[in-house]
């Protein structure tokens, strides 16, 4: 059965790119442009192995969705990576504290993005 990721940017380009990353790691991909669609899309879908969180977005940023999903137990399981261009070492910390179980810097690679996967102990198949 193939594990199922949620993107969360509120570019449609960085979705784009991201999306077919994840999906030649063997994720099936859902999106979403902000937190709040997010969280929706979550309450919908309760199969979501693993969430790409953007920090900058509009509504509700990616640290505010990383609280509200730690918030609730039912999704004390999902993997949050933070991807950003943020360089400030202080947000890192705060995502991490928040409960965020990675994050990765833009621009990356395919093969980075499944260097975290692995150490999450997320398995992929790699197109």
């Amino acid at each position: 059965m193939p594990r199922r990721a949620l993107l969360i940017d509120d570019s449609r380009a960085m979705r784009m790119l991201l999306g077919s990353q994840v999906r030649a790691l063997g994720f099936d991909v859902i999106e979403a442009g902000d937190g709040s669609e997010a969280l929706a899309a979550l309450h919908e879908r309760h199969d979501v192995d693993l969430a790409l969180v953007d920090w900058n977005m509009p509504v509700m940023n990616g640290l505010e969705f990383i609280r509200a999903v730690r918030s609730d137990q039912e999704y004390r399981d999902l993997c949050i990576v933070v991807i950003t261009s943020e360089t400030e070492l202080s947000q890192m910390q705060a995502a991490l504290e928040a409960g965020a179980d990675e994050y990765l810097m833009k621009p990356f690679t395919r093969d980075s993005l499944g260097s975290k996967l692995e150490l999450l102990g997320l398995p992929h198949g790699a197109a």
